[in-house]
């Protein structure tokens, strides 16, 4: 089976994509693309996925830059010359031909894109690292390497859905916290539980930053499972474990 690469038109002429689990050498419940190093996956597999990623975006799997994701507000410069990837969830460069990428699975990938100043960027965003500010962070490294952020073109990729997205009250208090008007991104669902819009939340949180444009590509990573991993998903039906989707981008 062929990959599966998801692309939006907002971010061309930028090489880009969000790789589906389709085309990939991972079975059972990896079954297809998984290139996350930090599931119970063989190796080998994972290395021969994270190959073929690579040669799709014309380089290879040495020269992805990828972080070590903590759920964190961290965003860095990438930095070849490392021997082991930095802790963080926001990547940037401005050097060409490097590719960025970040692995999800329910969280918001969200690619970055300032075409006229070269940079580009890349980030893990889940519910708290959008809280804490991961996307402003990822926005501001771009602009200590030239971006300007009302350039900066940002598209979110698959990622869990509201409707997919069952939360507690304790959970709505952190948004709260932050801000009263967060209710909005929040739905009645049964009881005391409350239905989620993280990537109407990510979208909010790109628009204030004031970047050029921001869209999501609509892909529901739960109600999907053909497609993309889900950690809720796999959660719900008892898994051992689940695989992690790639999204990347370079100039």
């Amino acid at each position: 089976m062929t990959l599966e690469i998801l692309t939006s038109d907002a971010l061309a002429p930028i090489r880009h994509g969000f790789f589906t689990r389709r085309g990939g050498a991972s079975s059972g419940v990896f079954a297809g693309l998984n290139c996350g190093h930090g599931s119970s996956d063989l190796a080998e597999i994972v290395a021969i996925n994270r190959n073929r990623v690579a040669e799709a975006m014309q380089t290879t799997s040495a020269e992805l830059q990828g972080l070590h994701q903590v759920h964190s507000a961290r965003a860095v410069v990438a930095d070849p010359t490392r021997d082991t990837p930095e802790q963080a969830d926001g990547i940037v460069t401005d050097q060409p031909g490097m590719v960025l990428a970040v692995l999800t699975a329910d969280c918001q990938p969200v690619l970055f894109a300032d075409a006229e100043a070269g940079v580009i960027g890349a980030a893990h965003a889940g519910w708290r690292g959008a809280l804490d500010g991961v996307l402003e962070a990822t926005i501001e490294a771009m602009e200590t390497l030239g971006a300007a952020r009302d350039r900066i073109t940002a598209v979110i990729g698959p990622s869990i859905s509201q409707a997919a997205y069952e939360v507690g009250p304790e959970f709505l208090d952190d948004f709260l916290a932050e801000d009263q008007a967060n209710t909005r991104f929040f739905a009645n669902g049964h009881g005391d539980r409350m239905l989620f819009d993280l990537p109407a939340y990510g979208l909010y949180r790109l628009r204030r930053a004031g970047v050029g444009q921001a869209e999501w590509t609509r892909h529901c990573t739960y109600s999907d499972p053909d497609r993309f991993y889900s950690y809720r998903r796999t959660t719900h039906l008892g898994e051992a474990d689940y695989g992690r989707l790639i999204s990347t981008i370079r100039l």
